[in-house]
């Protein structure tokens, strides 16, 4: 059995995030740290964006940032500005290159296609892959989406779609992201939040080619990127074992409300970094109490009542943006929780705190 200080189970964005801070920072100078990632090679297959609420160490894979957004309902398009808080996308290439290229200088890091032949009891384990119960019963975030090549100008690619629910619903809630990378290139995707196990909601292909036609005038394009994906907006199960800690999705840095995670694993991979003397004695890295408490009753609201999302998404931001910004990225005050919740209708929150 080959013996290591440290093992990561799952080489992806929470595996790769940790190992890069702790080389970085100089933590496996004198440590051996396996790597178990059944993947061949890296290639581009995921987008991360955010709001830049706090610092990370990917600016150099930053795609591009954007100072504006817009969300679009049945009643018109509201247009918002996060000059302070720009958000950013991450091209998973540069970021996958930019780590491996790290990583592969350090002799004492090893990377597994699988566990087989690795002595797991005397190592500190970090698992970023999730054990989920109830899968078909709770609510995901699933989403597909193109990256295309116009062959004239189509996009303000000034100012990012972040959600348009100008598109049939099927009492769910679905809308549609787009981020422009320049005029005539952007990724397109379309977006449900619903039960994961509707295969009528997953015609994906149709619903990002009519829209297209629809909203950019039916322009010549070519297909350069897709991406599909779901994201769970529940909680796997995450008990404290002796010496494994869960990261990424399975340390439950997902954010329920907004599927956002990739700040969460950088802040979560830096406490870790801060305190790896000491992992197994120190208080598990969560998200605040009241996000968990304020997301619970948000996926309440949102689960009777998709019909009423959109405007209550359009309510979240408007004339509050950078209050909104800060709650949805965990980085609120009470103010600005106050702000958030006086302007959700009362009646079906309230009774959506005793569900």
């Amino acid at each position: 059995m080959r013996e290591f200080d440290y093992i990561i189970i799952g080489g992806g964005c929470a595996g790769l995030s940790l190992a890069y801070e702790l080389n970085l920072h100089n933590k496996l100078n004198q440590k051996k740290l396996a790597i178990i990632e059944p993947r061949g090679e890296y290639v581009r297959d995921k987008t991360w964006s955010f709001w830049k609420i706090t610092s990370h160490n990917f600016e150099d894979c930053v795609k591009k940032s954007w100072d504006s957004f817009n969300l679009r309902v049945k009643k018109g398009v509201q247009v918002n500005e996060c000059q302070k808080y720009p958000y950013q996308t991450i091209d998973s290439g540069l970021f996958y290159k930019k780590i491996i290229d790290n990583l592969k200088k350090n002799k004492n890091i090893s990377f597994f296609n699988k566990i087989d032949g690795l002595n797991i009891k005397n190592s500190i384990v970090f698992n970023s892959v999730p054990e989920f119960q109830n899968q078909d019963t709770n609510l995901w975030q699933h989403f597909c989406g193109y990256e295309i090549t116009t062959k004239k100008d189509c996009f303000n690619d000034k100012t990012i779609s972040l959600m348009d629910f100008c598109c049939e619903q099927k009492n769910n809630v679905h809308f549609f992201y787009v981020l422009p990378f320049s005029k005539r290139n952007a990724l397109i995707e379309t977006t449900w939040i619903s039960k994961n196990n509707d295969n009528a909601l997953k015609d994906y292909d149709l619903q990002i080619k009519s829209y297209i036609k629809g909203n950019f005038l039916n322009p010549e394009y070519e297909i350069n990127f897709k991406e599909e994906g779901a994201i769970p907006l529940f909680y796997p199960d995450n008990s404290n074992r002796s010496n494994k800690i869960n990261i990424g999705t399975a340390g439950c840095m997902t954010r329920l409300s907004t599927g956002y995670t990739f700040l969460n694993i950088q802040e979560h991979s830096k406490y870790i970094r801060m305190n790896i003397d000491k992992i197994n004695n120190i208080k598990k890295f969560e998200l605040k109490k009241k996000y968990r408490i304020l997301d619970r009753i948000f996926l309440n609201v949102l689960r009777k009542n998709p019909k009423k999302m959109p405007d209550i998404f359009y309510k979240i931001f408007d004339r509050n943006e950078l209050k909104a910004i800060r709650f949805l990225s965990n980085n609120s005050n009470l103010s600005d929780d106050l702000s958030i919740v006086s302007k959700m209708p009362k009646w079906i929150f309230i009774k959506s705190l005793f569900i």
